[in-house]
This record gives structure tokens, C-alpha cells and sequence, in this order.
């Protein structure tokens, strides 16, 4: 009985995440969308200009600055209307977000369901078991060499415009 409750909550949520994926896909909420489309853009673009290591870095200093200065703003706030409500982030600070070993065996047996999954499906694809589907992913691949020249053309571009005279970046 218990495996089939794991199951049955393992489609619940992947349904949720499925159906939120296809909202963005489809521009539903066109405010959301953009956020998370423009943000890959300009982590892609980002990649393009640094390391992923200093991309990393500059996400968690831009973090640690927003939380930083909201943290003055609210004790500055607290100090002139004379309040004590307390640390800003006290109710995230008392989160609990220690993982079982029985959520971390769940999260295992998911990834391994996933995991297994897409091994078959791509089996099923590149061993042409349907062949209108086989074509359908070759027509994806296809159009991902594109994305991919877009986005070498894109790299190889900026590295030519640091080599022209006039269009140097200025340092950092």
C-alpha cells in the first residue's frame, strides 16, 4: 500500500511540475515567463562574458548584497519607529531543512524513476521504435546544432570585439 501512496504522490507532483512547465512554454502568465526566460538569457549571456565559477560568485554577491541591505533597511526602519519586531529573516532562520534518510530515499527512488525513464525513451528514439517520433527528435536536434552556433557565433563574436581597436571593453 505504501508504494502505491509513493507513486501516486511521485505523479501528483510531477504533473504539477509538468503542467507549470507547460504554462511557461506557453506564455500563460506572461509576467512569469518572461522573468524565467529572461533570466536564462542572461545566465547564458553571462557564461558567454565569465567562468561559471565567477557567475556563481556574482549570483551568491548580488544575494548576499539584497539580503544584506534589507537587513540594515529593517533595523534602520526598527531604530526610527522605535518597534522591535525582530530579525527580518527569523521565520526563514527557524525553517527546519534537514533531510531524512526517508525523504532522502524518496527523492532517490524519484530521480532513479526519472532517470530510468528518459534512459527509455531515448532508447525508444535513437533506436528508431517509432519512426515518425525517431524523425521528430532529429528535427529537434537538428534545430539545437542552430541554438548551439547561435550561441558559439555569439562567444566568437565578443572575442573578436575585444581584438578591434575601438569596441575594448572597459576593465573590470
Amino acid at each position: 500500500m505504501q508504494a502505491t501512496a509513493d507513486s501516486t504522490k511521485m505523479d501528483c507532483v510531477w504533473s504539477n511540475w509538468k503542467s507549470q512547465a507547460i504554462d511557461l512554454l506557453y506564455w500563460r502568465d506572461i509576467k512569469q515567463t518572461g522573468i524565467v526566460f529572461g533570466s536564462f538569457l542572461l545566465l547564458l549571456f553571462s557564461l558567454t562574458q565569465f567562468s561559471v565559477v565567477s557567475v556563481v560568485a556574482y549570483l551568491a554577491l548580488a544575494a548576499l548584497s539584497a539580503t544584506i541591505s534589507f537587513r540594515i533597511y529593517k533595523s534602520v526602519l526598527q531604530a526610527v519607529q522605535k518597534t522591535d519586531e525582530g530579525h527580518p529573516f527569523k521565520a526563514y532562520l527557524e525553517l527546519e531543512i534537514t533531510l531524512s534518510q526517508e525523504q532522502i530515499q524518496k527523492y532517490t527512488d524519484c530521480l532513479q524513476f526519472y532517470v530510468n525513464s528518459t534512459l527509455k525513451e531515448l532508447r525508444r528514439l535513437f533506436l528508431v521504435q517509432d519512426l515518425v517520433d525517431s524523425l521528430k527528435f532529429a528535427v529537434l536536434m537538428w534545430l539545437l546544432t542552430y541554438v548551439g552556433a547561435l550561441f558559439n557565433g555569439l562567444t566568437l563574436l565578443l572575442m573578436i570585439q575585444a581584438k578591434i581597436p575601438g569596441a575594448k571593453r572597459h576593465a573590470e
